[in-house]
């Protein structure tokens, strides 16, 4: 079949010439279809104006698009300074060995039981996750009315970490927050709901538990915070910017581990803005530095007070500042004070135990206030663990018919640790052996930053997560707060000691049951019968009140006045009258139970400094002049507050 043949192309300029049609179609044009009536023969309305464009829809002027290139960049710049931190830390690390156990608290297997003890009833997890449900049901209900326009008012809450009206007002964040709360407080009532486990066993998975559903809070990451998002865009970036800085500066001071800074340390210096109180230091020994502290009255009580405070922490949260120093206040009250500041050891006292600390703490200490103050007899205090040593000291002068301590005092300190809170947690045999060799492995002390981890996970939210939003996520300076200055200021501890205390106390409660033995000496705190006073804290984590309660019942043959204060293990003991602050409790009785006590006991304002200085006066003398610490047998040899106080761990 021949091909058709192909037309030339068409010339330029002249239009291309039509395509033939094909054959069988009509040719003829199709007739032409009705027109509609130009627009111009009906009226038509007038045409609406056009809206305004939205400017908020319209390109950025320059202003704005200098404010989105700002942002852009300290994003970035964000960004690189914690990637940049990140990896110096991770370089810091490479060369340390790897942690002792994956599972250091021993939570694994205590999930386990409580996993095994809900599958064991599956009525009870089925009854549970229908209150989980409801919860939900209810939460989405009113959010929907609140989308339909309904006035419904969110429900107020006390949680200091939502406390920014965001939280509620923004109905997104109002939703996220209320979740949070519902599936967290779910989760801990679950665990706590457990039953036929052992019950430290079962308060271990609840701590563990309670720290989880805390780091988890919303409030802690900054897409789902509405304050640092808002800090985020008022400062164009720029206070994330200065988190990121503050991450990093904490990563360098912990040496590649994450060393959340609680307070502004460079405001404050020992003996300079802190720790002020006017004294001499008149005997130093390889324990310990023995202060005497300047009178402000012409006279004093007969009978000095001594004070023994923690080796765990530095005694100067007893003088913080002049308007709540409670060694000032004491000088002012009449009473010759004096102070044993411990001093921070090194791994040359590894092997120093509790027969140390009482033959060359306790004991050599009296001797020495006694010699300088020429007094026959001498009150003392003991403060937390400062307390414990204490206690077992009167036990074994008790023993020894020595009768130089006519009163004492204890500031939040256990004797009986039957209800000793959730420290009874970190101290079963599993994790009593891997702080055994984080000892050896630091030379036979345990490092001061260990304890610092301990009491913060105790309060997790108000020490750790409140602090890491502040600081990273708003960009905030540290606070210049003399009270979290001194809480970062910790000391290490001998390993013969620390271990012997963990395990005797909190793991045998030996010394209320009579089989602790000191001094060569199985000591019976049934056997002290001098006057004591017991101070306990109503919102007490370190020394509960039940814990002290149980305490002051173990010296049943003692006169026993106990006052339960306001506030918590510090704030309760260091709250000056002037402060007007908090409240305490009195009851001269001491029924069996803390319980009834508190039935019984009056409720007074403000602090109990007071009422305690009326009881030392009652048993510390009659008037003598004044004592003057640079006039005494002993020589100073430096002024207050020392040197064994400025050693940093």
């Amino acid at each position: 079949m021949a091909k058709r043949p192909i037309p030339p192309p068409p010339a330029p300029g002249t239009d291309a010439p039509r395509p033939a049609r094909k054959s069988g179609r009509p040719t003829s044009a199709k007739p032409p279809r009705p027109r509609a009536a130009k627009a111009a023969a009906a009226p038509q309305p007038a045409a609406e104006p056009r809206p305004a464009p939205d400017p908020a829809l319209a390109f950025p002027g320059a202003d704005q698009r200098q404010m989105l290139e700002t942002l852009s960049l300290n994003l970035a710049k964000a960004a690189m300074t914690a990637q940049a931190a990140i990896a110096e830390a991770a370089l810091s690390q490479a060369d340390r060995p790897a942690a002792l156990s994956p599972d250091p608290f021993n939570v694994g297997p205590a999930m386990t039981q409580v996993m095994t003890g809900l599958a064991s009833r599956p009525d009870k997890l089925f009854a549970a996750q229908a209150d989980l449900f409801n919860r939900y049901m209810d939460l989405w209900a009113s959010t929907t009315r609140r989308a339909a326009g309904e006035d419904v008012p969110a429900p107020p809450s006390k949680d200091k970490r939502f406390k920014d009206p965001a939280w509620s007002e923004n109905p997104m964040f109002d939703v996220m927050r209320q979740s949070y709360l519902v599936t967290a407080d779910w989760m801990n009532g679950l665990v706590s709901s457990v039953e036929d486990i052992d019950p430290r066993t079962k308060r271990r998975a609840e701590f563990f538990t309670k720290l989880l559903t805390d780091a988890f809070s919303p409030s802690n990451f900054l897409a789902s915070n509405p304050a640092a998002l808002k800090a985020l865009a008022e400062t164009n970036g720029e206070s994330l910017v200065k988190g990121m800085q503050n991450f990093a500066a904490d990563l360098e001071r912990g040496a590649g581990k994450l060393k959340i800074s609680q307070a502004d340390y460079g405001r404050f210096e020992v003996g300079k803005n802190v720790a002020t109180a006017p004294g001499q230091v008149v005997w130093r020994d390889e324990l310990f530095e023995l202060i005497q502290y300047d009178p402000a009255t012409d006279q004093q009580r007969a009978i000095p007070l001594l004070i023994f405070p923690p080796w765990i922490n530095k005694f100067y949260i007893l003088d913080l500042q002049p308007e709540n120093s409670m060694i000032r206040w004491l000088s002012s009250q009449g009473f010759t004070v004096f102070v044993c500041s411990w001093v921070n050891p090194d791994v040359d006292k590894a092997n120093y135990g509790f027969d140390d600390y009482l033959q060359k703490g306790i004991y050599r200490a009296v001797e020495k206030a006694l010699e300088q103050s020429q007094a026959d007899h001498i009150n003392t205090v003991g403060y937390c663990i400062g307390g414990t040593l204490m206690g077992a000291a009167l036990a074994h002068m008790a023993a020894h018919n020595d009768d130089r301590v006519s009163a004492n005092t204890f500031f939040a300190a256990q004797h009986d640790f039957a209800e000793a809170g959730d420290l009874l947690l970190f101290t079963d045999d599993h994790w009593l052996n891997e702080i055994e060799q984080q000892m050896d492995a630091a030379g036979g002390v345990l490092p001061g930053a260990a304890m610092a981890e301990t009491f913060n996970a105790l309060r997790a939210n108000d020490l750790i997560w409140s602090f890491f939003v502040s600081n990273y996520l708003m960009g905030k300076d540290p606070p210049a707060f003399d009270l979290l200055f001194w809480n970062a200021d910790q000391t290490r501890m001998p390993k013969a000691l620390h271990m012997d205390y963990l395990r005797s106390m909190y793991g045998r409660n030996a010394l209320s049951q009579g089989q602790f033995e000191i001094g060569g000496v199985r000591v019976d705190l049934s056997k002290v019968r001098i006057p004591l006073y017991f101070q306990a804290s109503r919102e007490d984590h370190i020394a509960p009140m039940a814990s002290v309660y149980r305490s002051a019942k173990a010296f049943r043959n003692a006169a026993v006045t106990l006052t339960l204060a306001g506030s918590g293990h510090i704030a309760g003991v260091v709250n000056p009258p002037a402060a007007n602050k908090y409240q305490h409790w009195l009851n001269p009785a001491l029924p069996d139970s803390l319980v009834e006590w508190q039935a019984g006991a009056e409720e007074r304002p403000g602090s109990w400094w007071s009422h305690w200085a009326d009881w030392l006066h009652a048993r510390s003398g009659d008037w003598v002049p004044a004592r003057n610490p640079s006039r005494g047998p002993l020589k100073p040899i430096e002024p207050a507050p020392g040197a064994y106080v400025k050693v940093k761990s």
